[in-house]
């Protein structure tokens, strides 16, 4: 009896381990930025699509989000699945969007140069509005409400690259009356703030930059006053935060800053944003991703964990920012917790195709830059793109990035689709789908797609069935899991430099450890406080002029590759 017994419990245990492996691939629910949404193509040429400077917010145990230019709004009940909500009873069409809830009701507010209306809703899913105020005192731009513990409704709003950031407060009792003068909140200080300094890096220090996009949090009493610069067409957009004891101030720069900056990557951009709190109070920040190529405004979303320090430091982590992080079933405390260490296994890798635009090469799938992208010579039904990951690692995930090439749409219209059907392969001969997406009836150009059970395999192939219109366009093939292999070695040396002509600026040179694909460059005003990142492929030296020219700043380097992340050894200050 007893070998028996024994021979049974073995099973058992293996069966436990099996299922406990499963249930560690299953019970998670990832997604992965740019939020998997249906970003709407503009209504005036060129054909583009754009969602920005959105507000979030959770009413009746909904998540709703609000985005400039998208025709309607999105629900969801878990931040993954979105629904659209079509509706011509709100202006839509309008700038920056804010919305507020007040017990059962939730209101709505637009940009407007000629005159801010405000609408209602107790039933926002069925996209019914009425106007709640047909006539603010004044138009506002970017505007901002938020509303107190005591139900106190403040209102904040400015979008210039010369006026301040403005706030009152107002009488939602009286039609929304401002309860005194428009009070100045903050203006721009670029000769010492680098991320202020307009340009993908900061460099246009001639230029004015744009401050806009206001956003108003209360923490334990205290009042965080978030702000956009240096302009939405850079992949420095960030969102800086003051900090205050009232709402109306007067403001303090909070030390850490920008407080949501995330410049490199493949989806480049955290400014003009919203923060808000889950059902567990975990906090959020969903912020603007520029790619800016077709049109300044060609824009997409990111949604990323934020935090607040024993000290009350407001911080936002957006370190692989663009790989897939896990939603929490409940409260978190780092960011280590909602990171699943899911690799990108596709930069710079091989990718094989039906035909190519010849100005647009389809390396351009895998150089980890959503701004480039590669187009087949046509939309038809026969046209693929097979990725050559080079060798055999464990897939857990695949977002598809759709670009838009000779497009002539415009607006929403039905009969939109990109359908496709997804295969892998560990020979690149004999082939299995991985999802089939061939009746799709989403316009979702951003799909992320969670497997159910990894696959191990070395080759992934997407083949063409309908695309909106156009030409069969990617910018972004990712492929996200786990290889077998080493992680690379640690960064043991590395100098940081502060410009002693403009402290706002700082190159860092270090040497390249052994089968490093890229780095993470964390660093911040204390040792303790390494809450801002910069993230690198393939290069051994960066300048990040991004930085407060009156304080100190502490580095490290982590190194990564499709095999795990290692840890930086070393923290150097740069005075």
């Amino acid at each position: 009896m007893k070998p028996l017994f024994l021979f049974f419990m073995m099973l058992l245990s293996c069966a436990c381990c099996t299922s406990q492996v499963q249930k560690e691939q299953t019970a998670v629910i990832t997604y992965c930025n740019p939020v998997d949404i249906s970003y709407r193509f503009t209504l005036e040429m060129p054909s583009r699509r754009e969602a920005a400077d959105p507000t979030m917010i959770r009413f009746k145990d909904e998540f709703y989000l609000f985005a400039s230019k998208s025709g309607g709004y999105w629900h969801s009940k878990d931040m993954a699945q979105w629904t659209f909500i079509e509706t011509d009873q709100i202006p839509a069409e309008e700038y920056a969007p804010t919305v507020f809830a007040l017990k059962d009701t939730l209101f709505f507010l637009a940009s407007s140069n000629t005159q801010s209306t405000v609408y209602k809703s107790t039933d926002p899913l069925s996209g019914k509005w009425s106007v709640a105020v047909e006539k603010l005192q004044m138009p506002v731009w970017d505007p901002a409400f938020f509303l107190d513990e005591d139900n106190r409704l403040f209102l904040y709003w400015g979008c210039s690259d010369r006026r301040p950031l403005y706030g009152e407060e107002v009488d939602y009792k009286n039609n929304f009356a401002f309860m005194g003068e428009p009070k100045t909140l903050l203006q721009a200080n670029p000769k010492e703030y680098g991320w202020e300094v307009p340009g993908d890096y900061n460099t246009l220090v001639n230029q004015r930059p744009w401050i806009e996009g206001s956003w108003m949090n209360k923490h334990n009493g205290k009042y965080y006053l978030q702000y956009a610069g240096p302009g939405t067409e850079y992949k420095s957009y960030a969102d800086a935060v003051y900090v205050s004891e009232n709402p109306l101030g007067p403001f303090t720069l909070q030390s850490h800053n920008p407080f949501s900056y995330k410049p490199e990557g493949f989806a480049a951009g955290a400014g003009h944003g919203s923060s808000y709190a889950d059902a567990y109070g975990n906090y959020w920040h969903i912020s603007t991703i520029t790619i800016s190529q077709k049109h300044n405004f060609e824009r997409r979303l990111g949604i990323f964990p934020t935090f607040f320090d024993p000290k009350g430091t407001m911080y936002t982590i957006t370190k692989y920012g663009d790989y897939p992080l896990i939603i929490p079933q409940g409260k978190i405390r780092s960011f280590e917790e909602i990171f699943p260490g899911w690799m990108l296994l596709s930069y710079n890798k091989k990718v094989e195709v039906s035909s190519s635009v010849d100005s647009l090469p389809a390396y351009n799938m895998t150089d980890e830059d959503i701004r480039t992208y590669w187009a087949a010579g046509s939309g038809n039904a026969n046209e693929y793109a097979m990725l050559d990951m080079g060798e055999l690692y464990d897939v857990y995930a695949v977002q598809i990035n759709f670009a838009e090439h000779n497009t002539a749409i415009l607006g929403r219209q039905k009969n939109l689709y990109h359908r496709y059907v997804l295969e892998y392969s560990g020979d690149g001969v004999h082939w299995n789908t991985l999802a089939d997406k061939s009746k799709n009836t989403t316009d979702n150009t951003h799909e992320y797609i969670q497997l159910q059970d990894k696959v191990n395999c070395r080759y992934l192939k997407i083949k063409n069935v309908q695309v909106p219109g156009g030409h069969f366009a990617i910018s972004g093939f990712r492929a996200f899991g786990k290889g077998s292999g080493a992680a690379p070695e640690k960064v043991s040396q590395f100098t940081a430099v502060r410009n002693q002509e403009d402290k706002r600026s700082v190159t860092l040179r270090w040497d390249k450890p052994a089968n490093a694909t890229g780095y993470v460059i964390s660093y911040g005003i204390d040792q303790k406080m390494l809450y801002q990142s910069y993230m690198v492929y393939g290069q051994d030296s960066v300048t990040i002029r991004s930085l407060n020219a009156n304080l100190p700043y502490y580095f490290t380097i982590e190194s990564f590759n499709e095999n795990g992340i290692t840890p930086g050894g070393n923290i150097i200050l740069a005075e």
